[in-house]
């Protein structure tokens, strides 16, 4: 049996999931064409709004309330699409015929072992990689215009869910549940385990790789009442002397990957009691901005804060990068799987 012939075999076992996974992917591009137009259009109005008002602030505002949790849970249901196939084609295509011992009738055909895994890899793994890519297409498709105006790609989900990267965790995926197959021999076990082994790497890269992918600027800003009023939020819910979603001046659409705590001009936290009585009991100025008579209290005690991030250019460099190290430990995980399947399985 040749490897056109093991192809053919290997789309022949494979044609249901395909076409489920082809159907699946209709309904979600079809969705994500009729969001990408209701963006547009909102995009059309924010324009205009910027155009009047002179002011584009309270239409940028408005433009992102519209539809920022949408396209987040879009970005977070993408995310899990690796994941399921991973699990429901990854994980039962080896482990499925071990436990049914049909692969004994492929290699008594003069099909080695390493082609008949490689070929089925290949062949349901790229299959994979198209889905996911073309549902990713479609959604950095359908979300352009509210990223040029947000600008927040970096952020975890949406990072994720732009551009290439979707391919890379999809291979990355697809062989973690081809290797516990292989190891587990047992289809319900390899599913679990890559369910949730792959979901918890995507969490660990994620907060903890991804940053450190180059290596990070740095600054010090200071926190005035204006730079108080442009962050996200300010405090805790445990009290803590926190703020987030600062700009850095020089860099305004950059990735801020760390931030400390509001410090004195000494290097110390902000004190605990002095920043809850600007929080809640902030002497009445009649200040404006998102945090008010808030913000000017505590710019009164000249904090600032230190800062790691990544300027918004090397965005091409992050996603390159990231999709090439999933793409490598993908090629790492199919050749354990030939070493293993040539020496151990029987």
């Amino acid at each position: 049996m040749g490897d056109p012939a093991m192809m053919w075999l290997s789309w022949r076992q494979f044609r249901v999931q395909a076409l489920a996974g082809l159907v699946a992917l209709a309904v979600i591009v079809a969705y994500l064409v009729y969001v990408g137009t209701d963006v547009r259009q909102g995009y059309d109005v924010y324009q205009a709004a910027c155009r009047s008002q002179g002011d584009c602030a309270q239409a940028t505002a408005q433009f992102r309330a519209a539809y920022e949790n949408t396209l987040l849970f879009l970005a977070a249901g993408l995310a899990l699409i690796p994941a399921i196939l991973g699990t429901f084609w990854g994980a039962p295509m080896i482990a499925r015929e071990l436990e049914g011992n049909t692969h004994t009738l492929a290699w008594n055909q003069s099909v080695t072992r390493q082609r008949w895994l490689l070929v089925k890899v290949l062949v349901v793994g790229v299959g994979a990689m198209v889905l996911t890519g073309v549902a990713g297409a479609a959604l950095t498709w359908a979300a352009a215009p509210f990223d040029e105006v947000v600008k927040n790609q970096f952020s975890t989900f949406v990072f994720g869910a732009r551009y290439i990267a979707p391919i890379g965790y999809a291979a990355l995926a697809f062989t973690v549940g081809t290797v516990a197959g292989l190891l587990l021999r047992r289809t319900l076990p390899a599913m679990a385990l890559t369910l949730v082994g792959f979901i918890a790497f995507q969490f660990f890269f994620a907060n903890t790789v991804r940053p450190n992918l180059v290596p990070a600027e740095h600054a010090t800003l200071p926190m005035t009442a204006e730079a108080i009023n442009e962050a996200q939020n300010l405090g805790s819910i445990t009290g803590g002397s926190v703020i987030h979603g600062v700009r850095v001046p020089n860099a305004p659409d950059a990735w801020i990957a760390d931030t400390s705590p509001l410090r004195t001009p000494d290097g110390k936290t902000i004190d605990g009691g002095k920043f809850g009585a600007c929080i809640n009991t902030p002497p009445k100025t009649g200040a404006g901005g998102t945090f008010g008579d808030a913000a000017v209290c505590l710019a009164k005690y000249d904090l600032h804060v230190d800062v790691s991030y990544q300027p918004a250019s090397r965005y091409w460099t992050f996603q390159t990068l990231e999709t090439a190290v999933y793409l490598a430990l993908s090629g790492g995980l199919v050749a354990l799987s030939l070493v293993r399947i040539r020496r151990r399985v029987s």
